[in-house]
């Protein structure tokens, strides 16, 4: 009796390994290097497509960390929670958003102005309706689009 509850366990261990060693090669093979054309589509896709929370679960598992640039120094010379509004994640996308185009080259004026509105929607779906918090938002969208060109 004891030994085929062992055998079971052993059997329960193998095969946990054999999954855990099937999702690290199929993670590497899905973080395959893109092509320019997709690198920017995807770029596009975390930025105007994902919803705020679904990019902070991106950026958490940094696909194609190679091609894409997750730095960030958060909300830069402003606090990332004003009053209480954390605000840290629009700046986290932000951020991608600014540092990526760079390094695409595609980082236009037009381009600057399209971030900087979805950083102000960012903003605004964080603060949901609250007054405040919207004000709060429109300074830091006065500001990005003032000094963030520089």
């Amino acid at each position: 009796m004891a030994t085929s509850t062992l055998r079971r366990a052993s059997r329960g261990v193998v095969a946990s390994v054999a999954a855990a060693c099937a999702l690290v090669v199929g993670a590497g093979t899905a973080s395959a290097d893109l092509s320019a054309t997709q690198l920017r589509s995807t770029t596009d896709s975390y930025l105007f497509s994902q919803s705020l929370n679904t990019f902070q679960t991106t950026r958490a598992n940094r696909p194609y960390a190679s091609q894409l640039d997750w730095s960030s120094d958060g909300c830069s010379n402003s606090p990332d929670n004003p009053f209480g509004f954390n605000f840290v994640k629009a700046c986290y996308r932000h951020d991608f958003g600014y540092r990526n185009y760079k390094k695409q080259g595609r980082f236009t004026e037009d381009n600057r102005l399209r971030i900087d509105n979805n950083f102000k929607s960012d903003l605004y779906t964080i603060c949901a309706g609250n007054w405040s918090c919207n004000r709060t938002a429109d300074v830091y969208y006065t500001a990005v689009r003032q000094f963030g060109n520089s």
